[in-house]
């Protein structure tokens, strides 16, 4: 597996032999797989005296390695306690990943011990053995049985017995037994290797920019058959941890400075009006400087790629997702292919710093609405519903998006009449209207000219026809459009081509500014200050002419262009040879330009005249409602930024893990493109006290990554730093680029490639099962987790659905367990309308079937350290039980071997610097029996 060789799809790929044959990956018949270049071994016992004669031993043996150099002893591993047995076979073995620096001269000490308590904190030294990497690989069989020596070195106490294990390594393997083509064959799996996991992830093409920090653990289970399966787990750090949100800062500070800016240049408003604005663009201020101390704060940090539990209401690190990792399960069995199984854990998003004495995100929402009605009385606004500050911001990203695209496309238009090509020409005409079709359907909206009126009537001096007559009683059509598109028709009926073309001088003489002298309501009559204007109130005119222009500079585009190319058809005909002189000496390939160039001038000076009123208008859309929620709205604004960050972080880690592991896949790579992934989030948060404000903010942060969209694109070089994903966009839409090196990127599919948006699905489902969810059950409130469970479940249906419609279920993993993924979801919807206490089978149902969909698995709980570790070793053992026939016997051997020794509890060890999860026998009372920890592995510790 040196040099950089890569796991894709169901063969082992040599990534450097592929760079020099990118045809070698079809070519070959068969593949041969590169030894495995770390070492693991496996222990057991034999003879094993006792500390005390009337007992057997419960033995366990700690690993460690001597430092060549500072000759003294480091920890490496710790095997589970075998219980009263002198002949121990040890389920947990070692491994020394590639990444490890050993070498065959590393001396290993073996230290047996028997256990007097499974806390292993009292407990009897009763020898070692020491070994070399060395003396394991040169030994026949590569097995060592060595003796145990007693402290003293004399008395033997029993033998060691060392193996060295060979995970997954095959010397040939026929292309033809694992093409993803035969259903029977299909590797079981749900997520397939991205990459092997003991790559040498530093030099690897694909994981080194994103994964690094590797925790490895290997076990061997038996099977139903007494075989012996190899478990290993994988867990990882994602460099995503940090670098997203401080890209999502940038952004979010980019974005309010524009905000300033366009407030600025909202011209000059009354006293009122002028004052709020100030107010508002202070506000602005004071988050842009928050955010770029934060940011300041981040880039001071190096080395360190995800975040602890115990800094999770940290300040300066409150836009970082909490204990963000990539677990990984390979399993081999005999004559199988290897299976992959992948997770993400993560601490639930929430803003820890603002606390949660007021509820979270989705309650904060609620009754801000509430109140913004009366707040916009107060502060004389116009009140407006969330949809309609969507709406203004939607106008407002897309007109900036659409203005500079349309003025690229129409020099594109002149550049290819330069060249007088005639193909040239049609291609750059179609994609101009396109762009000016979508341009003109954007501003088709009835916000756009109320706004440009209630904008008008904050100009100084404004005052209404019949103000001084009988005040009109407002409120009547609070937060509310007629959306009057149908009976009052604009000229260009949203089809700028089929528009009548008019001449020059019609087209810019109806474009002028709105001032307080061209602008009036049409009967007189005021707005209350609590309404939004109705369109009769407005005379429709200006703004309809502004608009409908820039279809009519389009249509004088579109005919002049058919002009020029019937004049070149027919210079194309046999005509007399003083006729062609004629027609060469008056129609010279530069005329085409020059004679384009009026229309497409004025085509994009009206569209730049467009965007100046609509983004003044949307602008002040988006004053009133900042002027209306002072100072509420930024606070919440602020907190919902903070939860999407590490949000987001989480899911586009996710999404790179998931991707690498596809890459070779066409079925997913087609599922991909044609219909989205499932993200499926499963929480353990309780609904009550603090952590039902968490649940709240998950709840909505996980809901705001419906706005986010993935692209694939070729990264300028296979350098590491142009392989880091990116993301680009505004809060009301995101875009992360995923960077590809050249040659994996040129296996894509086309659309792929071509940079469609890719879509992902966020569901979340919780349920509570600590204490205070018993709580919550017997004297509370847990309607927030039945909403949110069944309203994701008919979001999990339907896009189940829409898959069905859209992808061959043959392009979907095969599982051993054959149920059918209607029938899981039909007994999910049982379970979530069902009245049952801490009913966890919601969870494990969801979760299946997100993995029988290609999706990508998220476990979370506050910390994603405690009860997130029950839920992902449960997780595992489960698949080993359902997929790979792991015996009954060994079931609950296995969960305790993962929880006691395996990557979970290194997690915790990471976060809190002990070896203890953060449970005390109370809380356990409460819990599901298969959630509980095994004895020894618990306290109560600071997390």
């Amino acid at each position: 597996m040196e040099d950089g060789t890569q796991h894709l799809g169901h063969c082992m790929v040599d990534m450097k032999e592929l760079s020099a044959n990118p045809e070698g990956l079809t070519a070959a018949g068969v593949i041969l797989t590169p030894k495995l270049p770390q070492v693991e071994f496996s222990l057991a016992c034999n003879d094993l005296v006792a500390s005390g004669r009337d007992r057997k031993p419960n033995a366990l043996v700690q690993v460690a390695v001597i430092d060549p150099h500072k000759q003294h002893l480091v920890s490496h591993a710790c095997t589970e306690i075998v219980e009263a047995n002198k002949d121990p076979l040890f389920l947990t073995g070692v491994t020394f990943p590639s990444e490890y620096p050993a070498s065959p001269e590393t001396l290993v000490k073996l230290s047996v011990y028997d256990a007097k308590d499974k806390s292993q904190e009292s407990s009897t030294f009763l020898g070692s053995a020491t070994f070399s990497v060395g003396d394991l690989l040169r030994a026949k069989d590569e097995r060592l049985t060595l003796s145990i020596r007693s402290s003293d070195g004399v008395c033997a106490a029993g033998t060691v017995v060392v193996s060295r294990l060979k995970m997954g390594e095959m010397e040939e393997v026929d292309i033809d037994h694992i093409t993803t083509d035969i259903p029977s064959h299909k590797c079981p799996v749900v997520c397939e290797s991205a990459s092997h996991a003991c790559i040498d992830r530093e030099n690897n093409p694909l994981t080194g920019p994103v994964f690094k920090n590797p925790v490895c653990k290997v076990y061997r289970f038996q099977t139903v058959d007494s075989k012996w399966m190899l478990v290993r787990e994988q867990m990882e750090e994602c460099t995503l941890s940090f670098s997203i949100p401080k890209q999502l800062l940038s952004l979010y500070i980019q974005e309010d400075m524009s905000r300033v800016q366009d407030l600025r240049e909202l011209g000059e408003l009354s006293p009122h009006w002028d004052n709020l604005r100030k107010e508002v663009m202070t506000r602005y201020g004071g988050i842009i400087n928050s955010y770029q101390e934060t940011l300041a704060e981040l880039d001071k940090i190096t080395g360190r790629s995800f975040k602890p539990s115990c800094c999770k209401a940290q300040k300066s690190l409150e836009f970082i997702p909490i204990n963000l990792h990539t677990q990984r399960m390979r399993v081999t069995c005999p004559r199988k292919t290897d299976a992959f199984y992948d997770i993400v854990t993560v601490g639930a998003p929430a803003a820890h710093f603002q606390g949660f004495k007021c509820g979270g995100l989705q309650r904060l929402l609620s009754r801000y609405e509430a109140e913004k009605k009366s707040f916009s009385t107060a502060y004389q606004c116009i009140y407006y519903s969330p949809e309609h500050t969507a709406k203004a911001q939607e106008v407002l990203s897309t007109v900036s998006l659409l203005q500079p695209l349309i003025t690229s496309l129409a020099d594109q238009l002149l550049q290819a009449a330069q060249e007088h090509s005639s193909p040239g020409l049609r291609d750059a005409l179609k994609n101009l209207s396109d762009k000016t079709e979508q341009f003109v359907h954007t501003l088709k909206d009835e916000l756009v000219k109320s706004a440009l009126l209630a904008l008008h009537a904050a100009r100084p001096g404004y005052v209404s026809k019949n103000q001084k007559q009988t005040p009109v009683q407002g409120g009547q059509h609070q937060g509310h459009i007629h959306q009057g598109s149908d009976q009052n028709q604009s000229p260009v009926q949203g089809l700028p081509g089929h528009s009548p073309a008019t001449s020059v001088t019609e087209s810019t003489a109806v474009c002028n500014n709105v001032d307080g002298s061209q602008t009036t309501t049409r009967d007189g009559g005021p707005k209350h200050q609590d309404s939004i204007p109705h369109h009769k109130e407005y005379d429709e005119e200006e703004w309809d002419r502004v608009w409908a222009n820039v279809a009519k500079c389009l249509n004088c585009v579109i005919a002049m262009v058919d002009k020029l190319q019937e004049e070149d058809n027919s210079r194309q005909e046999p005509v007399p040879e003083q006729q062609l002189a004629d027609v060469i000496t008056s129609h010279n390939p530069g005329d085409w330009r020059e004679q384009l160039r009026p229309p497409v001038t004025r085509l994009k000076e009206c569209v730049m005249e467009v965007v100046e009123k609509a983004k003044r208008a949307m602008t002040f859309v988006l004053l009133q409602e900042a002027a209306c929620s002072i100072p509420q709205g930024f606070f919440l604004q602020q907190r919902r930024d903070v939860v999407f960050s590490q949000a987001l972080a989480a899911l586009a880690c996710g999404f790179v893990m998931r991707l690498y592991a596809g890459m070779q896949d066409k079925g997913f790579l087609r599922q991909l493109h044609l219909v989205g992934l499932v993200a499926q989030f499963e929480s353990l948060l309780s609904t009550y006290s603090e952590e039902i404000g968490m649940l709240e903010d998950m709840e909505v942060g996980i809901s705001d990554l419906q706005r986010v969209v993935f692209q694939i694109t070729e990264a300028k070089t296979d350098d590491l730093s142009d392989l880091q994903p990116l993301v680009c966009g505004r809060r009301d839409h995101f875009t992360v680029e995923v960077p590809l090196p050249r040659l994996v990127f040129q296996t894509l599919p086309e659309e792929i490639k071509g940079g469609k948006p890719l879509r992902v699905f966020p569901v979340l489902f919780n349920v509570g099962i600590n204490e205070q969810q018993t709580i919550a059950e017997r004297f509370g409130d847990i309607s927030l987790q039945e909403r949110i469970n069944q309203r994701n479940f008919e979001m999990l249906e339907a896009y189940y659905k829409s898959l069905s419609e859209k992808v061959p279920l043959e392009c979907l993993p095969c599982f051993q367990t054959q149920t059918d993924i209607k029938e899981l979801l039909e007994t999910l919807g049982q379970n979530v309308v069902t009245k049952k206490k801490k009913n966890v089978e919601i969870l494990w149902i969801a979760g299946t079937i997100c993995r029988r969909l290609n999706g990508i698995r998220f476990t979370s709980c506050k910390s994603a350290k405690d009860r997130t570790s029950m839920s992902v070793t449960l997780e595992q053992c489960a698949l080993l039980r359902d997929e790979h026939q792991l015996s009954k016997d060994f079931f609950i051997r296995a969960l305790d071997c993962m929880r006691r020794e395996g990557c979970r509890i290194e997690n915790v060890q990471k976060n809190i610097r002990c070896r203890k999860y953060a449970f005390n026998m109370l809380q356990l009372m409460a819990f599901p029996k298969c959630y509980r920890p095994p004895e020894g592995t618990y306290g109560k510790v600071d997390s």
